[in-house]
């Protein structure tokens, strides 16, 4: 029995995904980032579960990356098309901020693409053995925190989205280069603490406290900035 309840977990994993895209097509996509963030939840546990229990398989492999599909590769694409959408007709409503029909149409529906590089991004990592400690190229959950983070920005600090993210072509720009770094040769550390060592997770600790800063001093817009640091922090690492 026990051998199930982390396959048990990743479904929790899947259905809070799923449920996520509900809400979302439903107008609620506050409760639709929430639902990702409970997914990533689901996503940590699992695999920290089977460590517990002793009971890694290769099907739970399987399962996760299929899970993560739907949680981190079609939600952050529903979440992104919605929110490109909405940046379009505010903007058209407030500051005649008008585009050609099938030039629009592109911006919004550009997150379509986010799937596709996703699956192949998780289809990577599963047959990529360098990738035990950390990443090469950013993970699947950075993504869709990304866009989370916006959904929180644009919900709480509408003023301060619209002065920073509200673009389209920035947001579709946003799709682009991330979906480009889920699939790059880019090294990037691992978020999860495996020890309290510094000397162990520099990058993690220098990240974490540059995103306090930011957080203090921009609010909820402060973490939108968390993966655009995330990628510069591996980056700088990188070099040294």
């Amino acid at each position: 029995m026990r051998k199930h309840i982390p396959n048990l977990i990743t479904c929790l994993n899947v259905t809070s995904g799923t449920v996520a895209v509900f809400l979302a097509y439903n107008g609620e996509l506050l409760l639709a980032a929430l639902c990702v963030l409970l997914a990533m939840v689901f996503d940590f546990f699992d695999g920290l579960t089977a460590r517990l229990l002793h009971v890694k398989s290769e099907m739970g492999k399987e399962l996760d990356s299929l899970a993560d599909a739907v949680s981190f590769g079609l939600v952050p694409a529903v979440l992104a098309h919605f929110l490109i959408k909405d940046v379009v007709l505010i903007r058209s409503f407030t500051s005649f901020y008008l585009l050609q029909p099938w030039f629009e149409n592109i911006l919004v529906y550009s997150p379509l693409i986010i799937p596709g590089f996703s699956i192949y991004r998780l289809a990577k990592f599963n047959l990529d053995s360098r990738q035990t400690h950390s990443f090469i190229g950013m993970p699947t959950p950075a993504n869709a925190l990304f866009w989370v983070s916006l959904v929180f920005c644009f919900t709480f600090e509408r003023e301060v989205f619209f002065s920073i993210w509200g673009n389209p072509f920035i947001l579709a720009l946003c799709v682009l280069v991330l979906s480009i770094l889920l699939v790059s040769e880019i090294p990037m550390f691992s978020l999860k603490l495996t020890s309290f060592s510094f000397r162990e997770n520099r990058l993690l600790y220098i990240f974490l406290g540059l995103l306090v800063i930011m957080v203090i001093l921009w609010g909820w817009c402060g973490l939108s900035f968390m993966i655009p640091l995330y990628v510069l922090v591996s980056l700088c690492g990188k070099k040294n």
